[in-house]
């Protein structure tokens, strides 16, 4: 069999196949979550979150709200060159973003087993 008519059979398969998985995986609400960065922010993001004094203190003073905040570990890039450090018995971790109004922050977050500690927030 000649080429052209080999590379055609090979396209016309997998083009039934990728119509196949579009038609029955399309409407899953899978994620591509493989990545570290993605499994970090996908584990804060699971967990109830609870507020130190400090944090308390940076949201008072209205340059940074909790949408930022959740923006942040929606989107954000964790450091992990500066992460990974022990806190009470939790995992600390720098995650770098910025807030509505385009400034670059800094949040740092404390992961337990239940729940997530947001420890500070920092203008860069």
């Amino acid at each position: 069999m000649k080429f052209k008519y080999r590379l055609a059979y090979y396209l016309f398969g997998m083009l039934i196949g990728v119509m196949f998985l579009m038609f029955f995986l399309g409407n899953k609400k899978a994620e591509f979550c493989y990545l570290p960065n993605c499994r970090v922010l996908k584990n804060i993001r699971s967990k109830n979150m609870t507020i130190s004094a400090e944090a308390q203190k940076k949201l008072d003073e209205k340059w940074i709200t909790l949408d930022d905040i959740r923006n942040a570990v929606q989107d954000g890039e964790v450091v992990f060159s500066r992460s990974k450090e022990k806190y009470k018995g939790g995992t600390v971790y720098v995650i770098e973003s910025e807030t509505a109004k385009g400034e670059p922050v800094e949040v740092i977050m404390v992961n337990y087993e239940s729940k997530v500690l947001l420890k500070d927030v920092k203008k860069q």
